[in-house]
């Protein structure tokens, strides 16, 4: 008798090629951004409510869209049964790692008895170059779920307490976890970028504002476009969306003037580049990340610590 398998899959566009492998087993597919905004611990209808209105005040979701798209799925997953293990398709940056966790959460409260694997973005013997699992064609995927990860109950028990961190009011704990050896390759780094994402304590912007403000600087943006599309590229381990990305965008057009054909520095983007002013108290708003405010803390270059206002 076959192992009787559930597919966990971070999105359609890899749950569509997933399906031309045809491979056995129920599929899910996890559509959130818990990378932003405010979550709870566990998964259940106040989660949903304070996950509705973010993402309706920051997105213009509907209640009805989210109910579609994730509750139904989330629904699905719950009340599945009678399967002998599941597989998490997760690409390696913090928006997918986020979710990969909420996830594990949620499966570990189900049952911990069920072994759950593995498909991580990931360079494999004998591929040329390092890719999205979205990137790859069907033989690559299909060798990257031959050599899935097996997550051991350290790995688990561990994802389930970063994920409790990560909706805890206390970012300042989280540190301690870029140091735990565990079988997920990727999640220090995302650990990190995450820290990274609170207000630079000397400038009051973030890692990844600054980086677009770079970009910005370095290069001949010619629209907003064309910055959305470079600050997608060059965004290191975060994974936002274009819609997360021109949100930030929008943010910082404070710096920025838009002439006809060039996007250039205002005065205030040289002087938060050069950290000659902080733009904190402009710039502060009432956004989590998870269960913590992004202005209730500060993050210190220099010691890679957060401080806490």
């Amino acid at each position: 008798m076959k192992d009787r398998i559930l597919h966990i899959v971070n999105g359609d566009s890899l749950a569509e090629q997933m399906q031309e492998l045809q491979l056995p087993g129920e599929l899910v597919i996890w559509r959130e951004l818990l990378c932003e905004g405010p979550t709870l611990q566990e998964i259940n209808q106040e989660f949903f409510k304070v996950r509705k209105k973010f993402l309706r005040q920051a997105y213009n979701i509907s209640a009805e869209n989210y109910e579609e798209r994730f509750i139904a799925e989330v629904k699905r997953l719950k009340a599945a049964k009678d399967y002998d293990k599941v597989v998490l398709w997760f690409e390696f940056d913090l928006f997918c790692h986020i979710n990969m966790l909420a996830a594990i959460n949620l499966l570990f409260q189900k049952n911990k008895e069920v072994p759950i694997s593995l498909v991580c973005s990931r360079k494999l013997p004998g591929e040329k170059e390092f890719q999205p699992l979205s990137h790859l064609n069907l033989k690559e995927l299909k060798n990257h779920y031959e050599n899935l990860i097996e997550l051991n109950e350290d790995d688990l028990e561990a994802a389930v307490f970063i994920w409790e961190l990560y909706c805890g009011n206390n970012p300042m704990k989280l540190k301690s976890q870029i140091k735990t050896n565990t079988n997920f390759e990727y999640l220090s780094s995302c650990i990190r970028a995450h820290i990274e994402r609170f207000p630079n304590s000397v400038t009051g912007i973030n890692s990844l504002e600054k980086n677009v403000l770079k970009l910005i600087e370095n290069h001949e943006i010619t629209s907003e476009n064309h910055l959305l599309g470079y600050a997608l590229q060059y965004q290191g381990y975060y994974g936002y969306s274009d819609t997360q990305m021109q949100r930030l965008i929008n943010k910082l057009s404070i710096f920025y003037t838009k002439t006809e054909n060039r996007i250039l520095l205002n005065e205030k983007g040289k002087e938060v580049l050069n950290a000659e002013k902080n733009f904190y108290r402009e710039l502060r708003n009432d956004e989590y990340f998870g269960g913590a405010k992004m202005y209730d803390f500060l993050y210190e270059s220099e010691s890679h610590r957060l401080l806490k206002l």
